[in-house]
């Protein structure tokens, strides 16, 4: 198991960046508004379900390359760190820019909840940025005893911070499913909130990443 602070940190991060409107948050407010709340829903579990599978398949692919080459846990968690402060520079360089710009819905085709939720999978699964955010953001919050650590523990700790990544962002999701073009509406008049948000949340993974190497909270 990793240790309870890599374990909150995941958390803490993971519902920061799912915060963040981005594909996934669109992908569900257009079913939602342009089919049905319950579609919203469906897309939501599909997005879910394509993220839980592909950070177990992304931790058990980095676990075998840990075995292989254990030396690559620390290497890894130092680009993972560098990774963490790329991605909270970039929500502060885009700050203002993004809070300008209004969340639309794109016009859906109705489908079957079925058809929804694999579609949800299929939009997680065949995305590249997703594999390399897991690829990246996992490795540094594994705890290392002393320098090094089992591959094998290095491994089930992957997969426990890997399928908690897609479950921090059940929430906002459902939320926009349930909400739709009410809280559209609401993001979209208040830019301020917005820009400030991301302020806050970009200056928490950088310090979060910080944290990891330095210890200073």
């Amino acid at each position: 198991m990793p240790p309870l602070d890599s374990i909150f940190a995941v958390l803490f991060a993971g519902i920061l960046l799912s915060l963040t409107p981005g594909p996934s948050m669109l992908y569900v407010l257009s079913r939602s508004v342009g089919q049905s709340r319950g579609a919203g829903v469906a897309s939501a579990v599909g997005l879910a379900v394509g993220g839980i599978v592909l950070a177990v398949a992304t931790a058990l692919g980095l676990g075998q390359l840990f075995m292989e080459v254990p030396e690559l846990v620390i290497v890894l968690k130092y680009f993972g760190s560098a990774y963490l402060i790329w991605l909270g520079a970039g929500m502060i360089r885009n700050a203002k820019a993004e809070a300008a710009v209004d969340l639309k819905v794109q016009s859906v085709v109705r489908r079957s909840y079925a058809t929804i939720v694999w579609q949800g999978i299929l939009v997680e699964l065949l995305n590249p940025k997703t594999v390399l955010f897991f690829a990246l953001f996992l490795p540094p919050f594994v705890g290392m005893a002393g320098d090094q650590t089992a591959p094998v523990d290095v491994q089930s700790q992957l997969l426990v911070l890997g399928i908690l990544v897609p479950l921090t962002a059940v929430p906002s999701d459902a939320m926009i499913a349930f909400m739709g073009g009410t809280l559209t509406h609401s993001i979209n008049h208040r830019r301020k909130f917005r820009e400030r948000l991301a302020w806050v949340g970009g200056l928490i993974l950088i310090v979060i990443a910080l944290n990891l190497h330095f210890g200073f909270l």
